[in-house]
């Protein structure tokens, strides 16, 4: 575990829910003590709450619970968390919470990032030199931006505050720590922007239906994961739409294929 997560006191508790798009599973991340606060509890897996429990008791208790955003793979676990550990407040863009955080704010030691885009409630923490950066930055491989109003564009803007932080760590929902963050937000926001140039350019050669634009731009994108893909393109498409760039008679994809 990386030296800067000692010297910050986190630890990591990862959940048992592998799968295509939770990667090794969901991230849970726990800081400080006396009290601690968890971010992420995850999902509601009793071989994790009983880690997560543990593991707080032993920090001292559990002072508040942080979400980046609602989806179950992430928050399921928040209700039999604090029925174990105490209603401790719980921090969150939207809902009914205690520390309701939708532009940003503080929640005990956590300063909190509006990083639309994965979702339209989401957030990334900073604890000093660390981001937390929920599914808006992965520990490998790249997200699904939903198709909400300014979705793309506020996704690339939430990339490039966390970039200018001069991070030390990044520490994401799914998949292993990110100890390089400035080359993995610039890898990021390229990605982001070289799916734009293959959706405009195949928009200029008079491609209007979602398979000609996912052949396009998402060429490289496996049968199970061009569902998720078509997610991406709806937000691409709203974007350029947005910025009048979109031409007339473009098909959008329709379906939600990810509940999650």
């Amino acid at each position: 575990m990386s030296r800067v997560l000692e010297r910050h006191d986190v630890v990591r508790v990862r959940a048992g829910n592998p799968g295509m798009l939770s990667l090794s599973g969901t991230n849970t991340w726990i800081v400080g003590r006396d009290p601690a606060w968890v971010i992420d509890p995850g999902p509601a897996l009793p071989a994790h709450l009983d880690t997560l429990t543990a593991e707080v008791w032993r920090r001292g208790g559990l002072g508040g619970i942080a979400l980046t955003h609602d989806h179950p793979d992430h928050a399921e676990a928040v209700p039999a968390l604090r029925e174990r550990l105490g209603a401790a407040p719980v921090a969150a863009a939207r809902g009914a919470v205690e520390l309701p955080l939708a532009g940003g704010g503080r929640a005990g030691p956590l300063e909190a990032l509006p990083t639309p885009g994965h979702a339209q409630d989401h957030l990334a923490f900073v604890l000093g030199e660390i981001g937390f950066t929920g599914d808006a930055v992965l520990g490998e491989g790249s997200v699904f931006i939903a198709p909400d109003p300014g979705a793309l564009a506020g996704y690339l803007a939430g990339l490039a505050e966390l970039r200018a932080r001069g991070l030390a760590l990044l520490c994401p929902g799914h998949g292993p720590l990110i100890e390089d963050p400035a080359a993995k937000l610039e890898e990021y926001m390229a990605h982001r922007l070289e799916r734009e140039r293959l959706v405009v350019g195949a928009l200029a050669r008079g491609r209007r239906t979602v398979d000609e634009l996912l052949d396009a731009a998402w060429a490289d994108a496996s049968p199970a994961l061009r569902p998720i893909a078509a997610i991406t393109l709806d937000a691409h498409l709203d974007k350029l739409a947005d910025e009048g760039r979109l031409p007339e008679g473009v098909e959008r994809p329709t379906g939600w294929p990810f509940s999650g």
